[in-house]
């Protein structure tokens, strides 16, 4: 009898958001309304601590909005990471400024402070960390190199929900913080951001954006976008949200049967005071080469029908689309990174079965990897 696959990633949608959908299409109010407003309000209250929310319709249209309500633009740098999803530092290009690379530190897959500190020119104005796979950056260090340097610390939070570090949510350490709500994230309106910001002015700049640059109709105040999130959207991301924190619990219960029984990997890290939500439970192979990798991940499909993922094979300093802004840039961290790293499901719909075939799985294959 062939295994059903199991799959890296499954988004749950149930009863509860399909009732919602239809209460707001009976309601015929199907655009950004009452429900994106409440959305805002109870995502600001959950997850950040009280901040400001603004909901967009994707993460990236929230980080190119809230650069530009920062005053990003031509001329400026602001300081990544190049092992992470090509949307960061895309948002930053879109502006007219310069992403600048700096390298990870190789606990956490977040961006090394120190190479920050060396990556800062005059032209710097913002340091734009990612909370890589659902744990937090080492934003203590972060901040005070910002402060030294008179810098704008903006957060992408895409794949970290909840995450917090010494009892500080991620998304309320900057200026601005943004948070994806797409399909196979740890919550999810269908497609969508929210936007955490750290002034109310700052806020109405990032609602000017999204609407054309009007706060009342046909009253525009700058030249903006339509980037408005639909209240169909919000009514699923509102359903989602009363959800997150026991899918988050059943996440980091999966993380630590898996932590408790892999053999033969380097299983994820977390550092002191921190709280990671395990968007992925991303292993390494230690030494592997990224060939070596694949045929791994292959094999887990293949023989033993256990999907992963690997994120991110191509860091973004060695994307066509991005190679311009990192001529003759060396990450080593980053490169090997990119070349060790599967990232296994840990998604909350996994049995106790499911876990156990995982383990005998990744156990077995890497095994044999290695004789």
């Amino acid at each position: 009898m062939k295994l059903e696959m199991i799959p890296a990633a499954r988004p749950i949608i149930g009863e509860d958001e399909r009732v919602a959908v239809d209460r707001v299409l009976a309601s015929g109010m199907v655009a950004q309304g009452p429900e994106v407003a409440a959305f805002e309000t109870e995502f600001a209250e959950y997850i950040v601590q009280g901040r400001e929310c603004v909901a967009v319709n994707s993460g990236t249209s929230g980080l190119h909005l809230g650069l530009l309500a920062a005053g990003i633009g031509q001329g400026d740098e602001v300081i990544v990471p190049s092992f992470t999803f090509a949307a960061t530092a895309n948002s930053v290009a879109l502006t007219g400024a310069t992403p600048v690379f700096a390298d990870i530190e190789p606990h956490h897959f977040c961006l090394s402070p120190a190479a920050v500190r060396a990556a800062v020119t005059e032209r710097t104005k913002a340091i734009m960390p990612v909370h890589l796979y659902g744990h937090p950056a080492n934003m203590p260090e972060l901040l005070a190199i910002a402060e030294e340097f008179g810098l704008m610390v903006f957060e992408d939070a895409a794949q970290a929900h909840g995450a917090s570090l010494y009892e500080r949510r991620v998304g309320t350490f900057g200026d601005f913080g943004m948070f994806s709500l797409y399909p196979t994230k740890n919550m999810t309106s269908g497609e969508g951001g929210m936007v955490s910001c750290a002034t109310p002015e700052f806020a109405r700049r990032v609602r000017l954006l999204r609407n054309q640059g009007m706060d009342r109709q046909y009253a525009n105040e700058i030249v903006g976008l339509n980037n408005r999130m639909t209240d169909i959207h919000a009514a699923i991301g509102r359903v989602q949200l009363t959800k997150l924190d026991a899918w988050t619990k059943q996440r980091q219960d999966n993380a630590a049967f898996l932590d408790g029984h892999l053999q033969g990997v380097t299983t994820p890290s977390v550092a002191a005071g921190a709280m990671h939500v395990y968007h992925q439970y991303t292993i390494r192979i230690p030494g592997a080469a990224g060939a070596e990798r694949d045929r791994i991940v292959t094999a887990l499909r293949q023989e033993h029908q256990v999907g992963s993922g690997v994120y991110y094979p191509i860091p973004n300093h060695r994307l066509q689309s991005l190679a311009e802004y990192a001529l003759g840039l060396e990450l080593p961290e980053t490169e090997r990174a990119a070349a060790e790293v599967i990232s296994l499901p840990v998604h909350p719909s996994l049995s106790t079965g499911d876990l156990e075939r995982i383990v005998s799985a990744v156990n077995i294959v890497v095994a044999k990897a290695g004789a």
